[in-house]
């Protein structure tokens, strides 16, 4: 299958199959890139691919971009490509997607693998450089396929089509959680639409009206203008009903109309007329207080609220 399993048949691998089946064996090394071949397999497709990743590493050189390390996480369910320092999976690499794997003679510190690419179903070579470990990397993957195909035979090939549902269901779970982010972002977006939408509708200039002012009472106090008012008290009573004046005319003993201040004031007539008139009510009120008192003084009596002059019309 890979010139790894061809170099170690029969003979004993380098780590326990409990490091690999149950945990993983880790390696550092330069990521020199991937890139796409025509075929799963062969000494000359990796070649090719190995040239042009070192002619394209050595432009960026030039550059002054360096080659990106990453941590290789190699086990019997795949190499997994991690970055060094925050652990995040830049790759994921199933073992039963790898199809071939090699370190380069010409140059030690070379080693590759062709893996089938899950969403694009293409065959990618990836290449990496490591200064001491190339071919013991080789060598521990060709151990993780040797330990994956025996557990293969034991199952009878359930175990393989487990971790292929295994592997679509957290691809469709990465999947759902892009989207669910994404309906957030809009669900979010139209939140702050909304905001600035009322702000723009609501009335600049509204007041809001205010209760009339009430006295040290909690009374509304009284005004001309509207005595009939039926505005509430803070105290939510409503206000006494204030007594409508009659409009018939009341006379005095004297077939008079009384003084009523409130239908006549000092700015009905002019002056001068004004001056009189006040005299005339003054001595009216003075001769009908002596008219009382010597009312009372021959007999006047009272009968309820009505006084009785009969002994005074007498005389007249």
């Amino acid at each position: 299958m890979n010139r790894a399993f061809s170099r170690k048949k029969d003979k004993t691998w380098m780590h326990t199959p409990e490091a690999l089946s149950k945990h993983y064996i880790p390696y550092n090394a330069k990521f020199l890139g991937s890139t796409e071949v025509e075929q799963p397999k062969g000494t000359e497709v990796v070649r090719d691919a190995v040239r042009k990743l070192k002619f394209a590493r050595h432009i960026k050189k030039s550059e002054g971009q360096k080659t990106p390390k990453v941590e290789l996480q190699i086990s019997i369910y795949g190499v997994k490509i991690l970055d060094p320092k925050t652990k995040e999976v830049q790759h994921n690499c199933q073992l039963h997607r790898i199809s071939f794997c090699a370190d380069d003679k010409t140059d030690k510190r070379i080693f590759t693998f062709i893996c089938k690419d899950s969403e694009s179903n293409k065959h990618l070579c990836y290449v990496f450089d490591s200064e001491k470990c190339a071919e013991e990397i080789t060598l521990t993957i060709g151990q993780a396929f040797d330990l994956a195909y025996r557990k293969f035979l034991e199952s009878g090939g359930k175990d393989v089509e487990t971790r292929k549902q295994i592997a679509g269901l957290q691809k469709r779970i990465q999947e759902l959680e892009t989207e669910n982010a994404e309906l957030k972002n809009k669900v979010q977006d139209l939140e702050n639409q909304l905001r600035i939408t009322q702000v723009h509708t609501s009335p600049a200039g509204s007041v809001t009206p205010k209760s009339p002012s009430t006295d040290i009472f909690d009374m509304v106090p009284f005004s001309p203008i509207s005595p009939q008012s039926t505005t509430p008290t803070r105290n939510g009573t409503q206000p006494p009903p204030v007594p409508s004046r009659s409009t018939e005319i009341k006379r005095d003993l004297f077939g008079a109309e009384p003084f009523d201040p409130f239908s006549c004031g000092a700015g009905d007539f002019p002056p001068d007329i004004q001056s009189k008139l006040d005299e005339m009510q003054r001595q009216r009120w003075l001769v009908y207080h002596i008219l009382i008192m010597e009312g009372f003084k021959m007999g006047l009596t009272l009968e309820g609220t009505v006084f009785c002059l009969d002994p005074l019309d007498s005389r007249c």
